[in-house]
């Protein structure tokens, strides 16, 4: 990577009026030494938590990647990205190591055996404990004796604490992780890459004709989201093909392999619970262009070791859209799975109202239950008034079943038998998923010995739960113990100031050893074990110690701050200044503030605090917080609240709210004598790009705005966008009011915007900056439009974050620190 050029000529760049801008090509650049040390500082490994729970596999993790490494090869095909050298999903990522911590004696144990400059992408811990499986990539490099490049299984003996390779022919993980534990703990059912495919078809460049598609009458309205990186022609559909073409095989730790059945098209593969059969889920002709393969033709079946079918579950036609709504799911069988207590029971719903939440009925879905050899009729397992969200798996007499309804936010959990499907449920808890206060946590799972996930029971049929623990105070994290008869709880552990500890894991049956993640202002997270059965300090052992990423930002200040819309609505946000600043004698700073619009249906639930102020002072090349470095205030995360209180949607009052929220938060920081209200700037990315596109429109609040990676015109997206389920044409003027782009001749601020050439989520296309850059540009405002090349909605490369520090670094000084006395016009205030 170049040296950074010195700031004169980008500063004079910068000062060009934006009317005239030139097209520009040149090499990355770097931001200021202070933003540098930021992108380069240490990250903490990863721990993964073996199932019995006293052993952890822990892994490095790695600095950012080149931009060689992201841009390799890369295939966009029905809404996936492979790897056509790899014949995996693209990866930017990876582990460069593995080691072993006993979480009882806290010793570090190293491991031998490992291949030469790991890149360790997925991990599985056998059930019994006794291997842990992983993979690792290798690029082909005939200097270190690699050939061909592929994905490669691992194993580690954990009592040697030896890896070796395993097996000699490369995974195909375009879908999942290409391996799983069977129960037996010695045999691996693993999606092998083809010994026969052949090489990739390709494509002449010569066209066999015209791509077409048809709409029908009798269809209904459907919703189709603007999906990226779809099929565009039949030479795309055989590429599609190639790629997906996976051979199923049992590998045992030995290395001896044994094929199942013929290679097929197999997106989902998973053994019951006794491992005599695999359940799949194979794509199937028809494809589309407007639709990703996730809304492709299936066939879900149950196959023998041999790959026999013996049960067609379903066979799922091509579903081009849905009725509208955010309630709306498939007509047929959906959310297909194993009984995870039973030895081989399929569970699945189906929608009793064809799908549809406009349609009125009292039961919505009925969950239904077929058990091996699955010839009798399906059992019903519950019937419904809203739509199935899963089951948490206990025993044959107990299991937890939600339900939600996202129009009302409501969600209910039921205790159910599901050897007695005609036994009454049990409401254990009803609610709105907004109302954080009132969360009661979310069920404690542990591996049972076929390494699947189920309720932890106690023998008083008490149940744990974990939750976040919201409050007015902030998030206090907490482990209680729920009795499902008496609906009585006891509160086991709850964090407590000055830290902020979140439980990972519970460690015992009864709950009384806990794994935690413990952190302060200035404290980096660490690991802990916290046996509560031991008195004050003598209740913490300390598993890691993890240095101060960046000791020069130790002393950073943050303030988890509250304050009121002009309606009454409170709102909170998390203040940061740099260290040792001082308001009075330092007097107010330029400010950056970050944000993301939400939607509520109470205001209520909108006022709800977020956050806690004892969580560790982070600062991230990713958030604001990289520009305390640069001498900035920086107002993170503030409440952007949409409200549609009863039967109003939110977006009805998008921007009056939007507006309030902002100017509160403006008032806020200036009240507190530490922003300059004339020296503020508004970010976020991509619905947080979007509202700063509106909020520079709409407002003078803000000298400069950097959007990244967001949409502006809403017509592109005419289908729904974010929470918004009514499409254009029920709701065009929502629409078109909410489309910054419509008033970019309102923007009189400067407005950079920056934007991943591959942005793969749906919504954002790269077009939506690139068309709203030229608006801007075409009426005479002040806009920079910076393309990062390879990367998607978020960017991976350590060149592309670099440039993204250093485009933002310079819009800020100029536009904001440095900012000119606002003109005549600009009043700080909405417009």
């Amino acid at each position: 990577m170049s040296t950074r050029l010195p700031l004169l000529p980008i500063t004079v760049g910068l000062m060009a009026s934006s009317s005239l801008a030139m097209a520009q090509d040149g090499a990355y650049q770097a931001p200021p030494a202070p933003l540098q040390a930021i992108v380069d500082a240490p990250r903490a490994p990863t721990l993964s938590l073996s199932p019995k729970r006293n052993l952890a596999a822990v892994l490095p993790t790695p600095s950012l990647p080149s931009i060689s490494e992201v841009a390799q090869p890369e295939l966009k095909l029905a809404g996936l990205r492979i790897n056509p050298r790899t014949y995996s999903a693209s990866r930017f990522s990876f582990h460069t190591g593995l080691g072993l911590l006993d979480i009882d004696t806290q010793k570090e144990i190293k491991v031998s055996g490992l291949p030469a400059s790991p890149r360790i992408a997925d991990l599985a811990w056998s059930p019994d404990q006794r291997y842990l499986a992983f993979t690792h990539i290798a690029f082909a490099d005939p200097a270190k004796g690699v050939k061909e490049s592929g994905v490669e299984l691992w194993l580690l003996d954990v009592q040697t604490k030896a890896a070796r390779k395993l097996g000699n022919q490369a995974l195909s993980t375009v879908y999942g992780r290409g391996f799983s534990w069977l129960p037996d703990s010695k045999t691996l059912l693993v999606q092998l890459k083809p010994a026969k495919l052949g090489a990739a078809p390709v494509a002449s460049g010569i066209p066999t004709g015209p791509s077409i598609q048809d709409s029908v009458p009798g269809g209904g309205v459907k919703q189709l989201r603007t999906y990226p990186d779809l099929l565009k022609n039949e030479q795309d559909a055989q590429l599609f093909e190639h790629y997906i073409t996976v051979q199923l095989a049992l590998l045992d730790v030995a290395g001896k392999q044994r094929l199942v059945g013929q290679p097929g098209q197999f997106s989902r593969v998973a053994a019951s619970p006794d491992g005599k059969h695999l359940l799949t889920t194979s794509i199937v002709r028809p494809y589309s262009y407007i639709v990703p393969a996730s809304d492709f033709a299936h066939k879900i079946d149950v196959r023998d070791l041999n790959g026999k079918v013996v049960h067609a579950v379903a066979a799922l036609p091509l579903e081009e859209g849905l009725p509208p709504g955010n309630d709306a799911v498939s007509a047929g069988v959906r959310s297909v799975s194993w009984r995870v207590d039973a030895p081989a029971t399929l569970v699945w719903a189906e929608a009793q109202d064809g799908g549809d939440p406009a349609k009125v009925v009292e039961i919505r879905d009925i969950v239904y239950t077929q058990a091996a050899p699955f010839t009798a009729k399906p059992a019903v397992l519950a019937k419904l008034g809203s739509r199935y969200a899963g089951i948490a798996w206990g025993r044959g007499d107990l299991a937890l079943l939600s339900e939600a309804w996202y129009k009302t936010r409501a969600v209910k959990q039921w205790k159910i038998s599901p050897d007695q499907p005609a036994a009454p449920a049990d409401l254990v808890y009803a609610g709105s998923f907004e109302d954080r206060y009132n969360d009661p946590g979310q069920p404690v799972m542990r591996a049972d010995a076929a390494g699947l996930p189920r309720l932890l029971i106690a023998f008083d049929n008490s149940i744990l739960l974990d939750g976040q623990g919201a409050s007015k105070e902030g998030d206090r994290p907490f482990i209680d113990r729920l009795n499902l008869a008496t609906k009585q709880k006891q509160r086991l552990f709850q964090s407590a100031a000055p830290y902020y500890e979140n439980v990972v894991a519970v460690l015992d049956e009864d709950g009384s050893r806990l794994l935690s993640t413990r952190e302060s202002p200035t404290e980096q997270p660490n690991y802990y074990v916290r046996n509560l059965k031991q008195q004050g300090a003598a209740q913490l052992t300390a598993l890691t110690h993890f240095p101060h990423p960046l000791p020069q930002l130790k002393d950073v200040q943050k303030e988890l701050i509250r304050y009121k819309r002009a309606d009454g609505v409170d709102l909170t946000a998390t203040l940061m200044l740099p260290p040792n600043y001082d308001a009075k004698r330092d007097g107010p700073l330029p400010t950056l503030m970050w944000a993301y619009p939400q939607e509520f249906k109470t205001a209520s639930a909108a006022s709800q605090t977020k956050g806690s102020p004892y969580k560790f002072n982070a600062v991230s090349y990713w958030g604001p917080a990289a520009f305390l470095s640069m001498g900035y205030a920086v107002l993170d995360n503030p409440s952007f609240p949409i409200v549609g209180n009863g039967d109003q949607e939110p977006n009805d009052t998008y921007l009056p709210q939007l507006v309030a929220d902002a100017e509160a938060a403006v008032e806020e920081v200036v009240r507190r004598g530490v922003s300059d209200r004339n020296r503020i700037a508004i970010g976020g990315h991509s619905y947080g790009a979007f509202m700063t596109g509106n909020l520079l429109a709409h407002t003078r609040l803000f000298r400069a705005g950097i959007a990244r990676s967001g949409a502006y015109n809403r017509t592109l997206t005419p289908f729904g966008f974010q929470a918004e389920e009514r499409s254009f044409w029920q709701a065009p003027a929502v629409y078109q009011a909410m489309s910054p782009f419509n008033y970019a001749d309102k923007i009189k601020d400067a407005l950079l915007m920056i934007h991943g050439e591959q942005d793969n989520n749906s919504g954002t296309f790269p077009i939506q900056s690139e068309r709203m850059f030229q608006a801007v540009k075409g009426l005479g405002g002040t806009a920079r439009l910076v393309m990062l090349p390879n990367e998607s909605h978020g960017y991976r490369a350590r060149e592309s974050i670099m440039q993204m520090l250093y485009e933002s670094n310079n819009w800020l000084e100029k536009y904001v620190k440095n900012a000119a006395p606002p003109a005549a016009d600009a009043k700080p205030a909405s417009k």
